[in-house]
């Protein structure tokens, strides 16, 4: 490991030891929550939270509520609500792509189906708004409700857009915002609303969070293209082989040759680097800068990121927020 991914490792250990009680309790009522009357849904619960996972989206709200304020049992309730909706929202996406893997182990698709894991995701879904309407705070369940719109309507864009190859980079903006940035930006607002926070305070939380999120998915569109298979706890390529066609890939085709564009158009046709190799995708990545022009993006929405974080009184928990930023953008996984 060089100096620098050391650094990284110890900024990221010190980050979430701030909150490490909080997210003790955090992974505790998930535990307890996710116990179903049907044994499948109780066992692809504890499935999903053995497997690990960055825990990114629960540290995000209560490192917002102890920056605003305070985080108390509310954004303890609430951490574990964004992890099920995290969680509801994988389960779905694997049946959705019919993946394999996931983190490193075979997807709860494969080991239990697609009808019972589509079933305990909405289950996953509905315990966390019970968990959420026990707080009896119609802003919580306004936002919540909102963003599991948000989040579905996206899913359903990216449906729509399997195989083709005539995807913008407007089109891949929008998904990247209701595939993730949305979900990040909400956790932020709620650790201010858990906080007591001014509505002005929210609002700033909110839009920090938002420009992390954009980049944690642009990162990880990058990822599926250049990451290790071993580190990426997944296929690498395996946004094109599903049919996605990912920003990397635009930038590349806005510049492609007609013999090029056939190439992926051969991918997204056959589901498979059967014909056309990986290796020559990643060379046409390289070719025309896409995962470089990807890359730099990310960058525009962590410096945005780090500027609207720098406008808050300095405290543990505004570094660690700005911490985070750099996390997103140098992580392998």
């Amino acid at each position: 490991m060089n100096l620098t991914k050391l650094g990284q490792a110890l900024t990221a250990r010190e980050l979430f030891d701030l909150i490490q009680p909080e997210l003790d309790q955090v992974e505790r009522k998930i535990s307890a929550e996710s116990v179903a009357s049907v044994d499948a849904v109780t066992a692809i619960g504890q499935y999903l939270q053995s497997s690990g996972g960055k825990r990114l989206r629960p540290a995000l709200l209560l490192l917002s509520a102890k920056m605003a304020g305070g985080a108390g049992e509310t954004a303890i309730q609430l951490g574990a609500v964004v992890e099920l909706i995290h969680a509801a929202t994988l389960v779905h996406d694997d049946v959705i792509d019919t993946a394999q893997t996931r983190r490193g182990r075979p997807s709860t698709n494969v080991k239990w189906g697609n009808h019972t894991c589509v079933l305990a995701g909405d289950w996953l879904y509905m315990q966390a708004f019970q968990i959420a309407l026990r707080e009896r705070n119609f802003q919580i369940l306004d936002l919540l409700i909102g963003l599991t719109q948000m989040m579905v309507e996206g899913e359903l864009l990216q449906l729509e857009r399997i195989g083709a190859i005539g995807i913008s980079e407007a089109d891949c903006m929008e998904l990247v915002d209701r595939k993730t940035a949305c979900l990040f930006s909400v956790c932020a607002r709620l650790g201010a609303i858990c906080a007591g926070a001014a509505p002005h305070v929210e609002e700033k939380l909110g839009e920090y969070a938002w420009n992390l999120g954009m980049a944690f998915q642009l990162v990880d569109d990058v990822l599926d293209f250049t990451a290790r298979e071993k580190t990426l706890g997944k296929p690498v390529g395996g946004d094109l082989r599903e049919g996605k066609v990912t920003l990397p890939l635009v930038y590349a085709l806005e510049r492609a040759t007609p013999a090029e564009r056939l190439l992926v158009e051969t991918i997204l046709r056959e589901r498979n680097y059967d014909c056309v190799p990986f290796a020559r995708i990643l060379a046409l990545l390289e070719k025309y800068r896409g995962i470089e022009r990807v890359k730099e993006k990310a960058q525009a929405f962590t410096d945005k990121a780090r500027l609207i974080i720098a406008g808050f009184a300095e405290s543990p928990y505004q570094r660690a927020l700005a911490s985070v930023t750099e996390l997103v953008t140098e992580r392998d996984h």
